[in-house]
């Protein structure tokens, strides 16, 4: 019996034999979980600021949060319309090899570097790995049908979530049980990001770039020699015209996209959400540091991880929950965002780690779910060629943000601003996202559930049920 490993098929395949429908999606989702467990299980990663701030490199506090971590917002800011613009024309795969070595070269260099530049050479490579992010989220849509896109998410988000909470668990078991320095998490974490680049040259390449498909078809079909005098052009030619070809489809496509009231507001949350979701975890271990005393032992890896793993359970979960999200979806983000919102006031004001630490597995759980809910709903609305855009467009909007709160609140040299302070503005900007959402989310439902079922069927058409 044969095997489909293209994604292809809609039902019943023929590779020798006819083959079960979800044999589509299976082929491609095995390695695609094992690369973004792989990628993710990264040990040191709890452990960062302990690492880069203790006897292995001796920077302090302030060179770690001012001068090493931002880099890594601004970067990725340069990089997103980059990649978004070759991800599709290289067909993803190519992009996600860039990714792991991406991620082989960051901690390399944290683990063999020494000094402020070295450091943030390798927060430098690794916002390319984050940039590239929008081929791995983007990928697996273009070689699966749209009926297992929620199933699929949440396979492949769950595979992420549970690299990550097996990396910090067993990085906090190293240091707690084995005493095992932090140097050696370093080395197990460039082992496992080496593994998950290895896996990326085995997944399956989609055959067709989708979303220059209907372009070369057009051209194609106007005149058939122009087929034969681009086989002639140069690779620098070809790629000039593939960048007219993209800006022109990317200002069509983005104002197509953003129309839908059901997408924009997915896409709204999904950007704001990331947004805060990054500065949060990107400076929790700061706030951990200022909180607990000096002969504490950091448990920042458990805590880490155990969330990650309830966020990974309860995103699988995701994929199997039926709900009304054309009426309900808005308002249940606007009402859980208000959670995370507490979570992070009540984190700030505690002079308590284990208080702390208990609201932060709230705010990390909470964050997965909705932001699962929010990938595959934006994912069942559009047509297959859009979704690298629209995932890149969120992307980069979500780092624009980041980058103006990193201004304001961590590089401004007028304001001076402590950690603490820092977490206050966070929580108030959840705050803020949660009103939005709760308001347009009561709005929504009153809307649709008038008896008139004209406005309703309308919008469950532009956005299908879970």
């Amino acid at each position: 019996m044969g095997f489909c490993w293209s994604g292809e098929c809609g039902g019943s395949c023929r590779a020798g034999h006819y083959m079960p429908c979800h044999a589509g999606w299976v082929g491609p989702t095995v390695p695609l979980c094992i690369y973004g467990f792989c990628s993710m299980m990264r040990p040191i990663e709890p452990f960062m600021t302990e690492f880069l701030t203790g006897t292995y490199k001796n920077l302090t506090t302030e060179q770690v949060t001012r001068q090493v971590y931002p880099v890594w917002t601004y970067s990725s800011l340069v990089f997103l319309i980059p990649i978004l613009l070759v991800t599709d024309f290289l067909r993803y795969k190519p992009v996600l090899i860039l990714q792991g070595l991406s991620y082989v070269t960051a901690f390399l260099l944290v683990l063999v570097g020494s000094g402020v530049h070295s450091a943030q050479l390798a927060f430098f490579s690794y916002s390319i790995a984050m940039a590239a992010d929008v081929a791995y989220i983007s990928y697996i849509y273009s070689v699966v049908q749209p009926s297992y896109y929620q199933r699929v998410t949440s396979y492949v988000k769950g595979a992420m979530l549970l690299g990550y909470a097996v990396g910090a668990l067993l990085g906090q078991l190293l240091v707690s049980v084995g005493g095992v320095s932090l140097y050696c998490l370093a080395v197990v974490t460039v082992i496992s990001v080496s593994v998950a680049l290895i896996t990326s040259f085995f997944l399956p390449m989609p055959k067709t770039s989708l979303f220059l498909k209907g372009t070369h078809s057009a051209q194609q079909g106007s005149s058939g020699e122009d087929s034969h005098d681009s086989e002639g052009q140069d690779f620098c030619a070809t790629a000039a015209k593939h960048v007219g070809r993209m800006f022109r489809r990317l200002a069509s496509d983005c104002k197509k996209c953003y129309s839908s009231v059901a997408v924009l507001f997915f896409c709204i949350w999904s950007a704001t959400g990331k947004c805060g979701f990054y500065q949060v975890a990107g400076y929790v271990q700061v706030l951990w540091a200022d909180m607990q005393p000096h002969n504490f032992t950091a448990y920042n890896g458990a805590v880490d991880g155990i969330s990650t793993l309830i966020g990974a359970a309860a995103t699988v979960a995701v994929g199997h929950v039926s709900l009304e999200w054309s009426v309900w979806g808005e308002l249940v983000l606007g009402g859980f965002t208000f959670l995370i919102a507490g979570a992070l006031f009540l984190m700030d004001l505690t002079d308590n780690i284990w208080v702390s630490y208990t609201f932060y597995f709230l705010f990390k759980s909470v964050y997965m779910q909705l932001s699962t809910i929010c990938t595959f709903q934006i994912a069942k609305t559009l047509k297959r060629e859009r979704y690298a855009l629209v995932f890149g467009m969120n992307s980069f909007l979500g780092t624009i943000l980041q980058s103006v709160l990193t201004v304001i609140v961590i590089s401004s040299k007028s304001l001076q601003l402590t950690i603490t302070s820092q977490f206050l503005i966070y929580a108030s900007y959840f705050v803020a996202i949660s009103l939005l959402f709760i308001v347009r989310g009561v709005y929504t439902v009153l809307h649709m559930k008038r008896p008139a079922g004209g406005n309703q069927a309308e919008r469950a058409t532009s956005l299908p049920d879970a």
